[in-house]
């Protein structure tokens, strides 16, 4: 499954109104640290798939959603279960230490 693309137009229906939890990638084109992280977030993407929806919000496209969220500094990862922000993942880290942060809240 292909990593969707999150704007302010699709975020109520993909994110708040999510059945599975969804990762939320907080980025942006200009962010070394974002794209070390991209290639991690396709693979659990796929690890995940049925589990978990991940989707990317490019932060200034949607510089709305950012500050409603409280995301400083890029990357940050947020988890919505139930249309609500459960767990904050903020800054570059390897696949391990990601699926650390993930696995508790994918069924």
């Amino acid at each position: 499954m292909a990593v969707l693309e999150i704007t302010n137009d699709n975020f109520e229906s993909e994110v708040l109104k999510s059945d599975l939890p969804v990762l939320v990638d907080f980025w942006a084109e200009w962010c070394g640290p974002c794209k070390m992280i991209a290639p991690i977030v396709d693979e659990i993407s796929g690890e995940l798939e049925g589990k978990l929806k991940v989707s990317k919000l490019n932060i200034d496209d949607s510089q709305e959603l950012a500050v409603k969220f409280n995301v400083m500094s890029i990357p940050t990862l947020l988890i919505f279960k139930n249309g609500e922000p459960v767990e904050a993942i903020v800054g570059a880290m390897s696949k391990d230490q990601l699926l650390d942060k993930i696995n508790p809240h994918v069924a």
